[in-house]
């Protein structure tokens, strides 16, 4: 039935001759604001980062030479008690990749912690902190220089405040042009910078100001412990005698014709395919969708369907992989040399505000004694072995 037009008629002993009446209804509590698909855009106007915006210096920089790396994480305790002492909680996100701590600060950290949490990150390949509202530009960059030299970008911006010229700034917002379509997905997974002589290591990301909760702007990450294990044995050992070129002359150009300058001459450095970890002495690949050109040694057909089937395997195997939903003063940190990650797009008409610091790691290198991530917690905890024969026949897996 069609709700009543008329006016509702109040009983008569209710208005005295002369009294405006007024009808009561009883409270109903209301659910929710909620339309599908759209979330409220924050007002920036008198935005509390004015000097971590991004701007683009034109200086010129030398090239990088190799600096003396000392991986903290050697020194970290193996069950990270230093560390999650402090804690008041702490879960993984898949078996494979991503942790999060509560209850810790990261600006308040001893340097025995900071041993424990690069340990943990050297373990787990990505580790998340929320609500770090005191670890400010100069703290992250503290920490940063902790675990080693920081690196200076060669291209994207930086902060406009004076001497931040080792920070990164990731920032978005809807005036920025969309550019989902200059990209194939499997291209925007990518580990930072790797074509640098020593590739970063430990690698921090502080949200400032992001979409709200269902408004985009994720990040997701990629362990190349798992993406290594997902391999046969006989391509494991192929891809271990194998070498990559990393080149920055893609970004650099994209620079260049963007109007922006260039502060350091673009490289290309050979990394091996297969890498072990310092701390942990797992074997991973070490390849990256956006940065690697070509493999060295081998036809370029065959370099081709290498890097086709790398780029499979990283952008698409799911336990492989962690998905970060960010808030404000989030933290994220990982280690640039075991993990790939990628931003997600759809988040427009949002701001997306982060401040990034990445420390110069080891030359790359393998040694053949190390053991896979699969192998060496079979040993430890007896989980099953994987099976990696695909010849017999299934259903389709829900």
């Amino acid at each position: 039935m069609a709700p009543s037009l008329e006016e509702p008629v109040l009983p008569s002993h209710s208005l005295a001759k002369g009294q405006l009446g007024v009808h009561f209804r009883p409270q109903v509590k209301s659910g929710p604001a909620y339309t599908p698909g759209l979330t409220p855009v924050t007002n920036h106007e008198d935005y509390e980062h004015q000097d971590l915006l991004p701007t683009f210096p034109n200086v010129h920089w030398p090239d990088l030479i190799e600096v003396p790396y000392h991986d903290r994480g050697l020194y970290g305790d193996p069950a990270f008690r230093r560390l999650l002492d402090a804690a008041s909680d702490v879960f993984d996100y898949t078996p494979k990749i991503g942790t999060e701590v509560s209850g810790v600060r990261l600006s308040q950290l001893t340097d025995a912690q900071k041993d424990d949490l690069a340990r943990l990150v050297a373990v787990r390949g990505v580790v998340f902190f929320r609500d770090q509202d005191d670890f400010d530009i100069d703290a992250q960059r503290a920490l940063g220089r902790y675990f080693g030299t920081l690196h200076k970008h060669a291209t994207t911006s930086v902060p406009r405040r004076p001497g931040l010229e080792d920070v990164h700034v990731v920032f978005t917002d809807g005036r920025s042009k969309d550019q989902r379509a200059l990209f194939t997905p499997t291209f925007l997974w990518h580990s930072d910078v790797t074509y640098e002589i020593q590739p970063p290591s430990y690698t921090s990301l502080k949200l400032l100001t992001g979409p709200p909760r269902g408004g985009g702007g994720d990040t997701h990450w990629a362990s190349q412990y798992a993406a290594y294990d997902l391999l046969s044995p006989g391509m494991q050992r192929y891809l271990e005698t194998l070498t990559a070129l990393h080149s920055a002359e893609m970004q650099a150009e994209g620079s260049r014709a963007a109007g922006r300058p260039v502060r350091r001459e673009p490289v290309i450095s050979e990394h091996p395919l297969v890498r072990t970890h310092p701390v942990t002495g797992w074997k991973s690949l070490f390849f990256n969708p956006g940065f690697v050109t070509k493999i060295v040694g081998v036809p370029k057909v065959e370099s081709d369907a290498i890097i086709r089937l790398l780029n499979e395997i990283i952008a698409t195997t799911q336990e492989s992989h962690v998905r970060y939903q960010w808030r404000q003063n989030d933290v994220a940190i990982w280690d640039n040399r075991i993990t790939n990650h990628s931003a997600s797009y759809g988040f427009a008409p949002h701001r997306r505000h982060a401040v990034r610091v990445a420390c110069h790691g080891d030359r790359p290198h393998f040694d053949p004694s190390g053991v896979s991530q699969e192998e060496d917690l079979h040993l430890r905890y007896g989980l099953p072995r994987i099976s990696k024969d695909g010849s017999g026949q299934s259903n389709y897996n829900d």
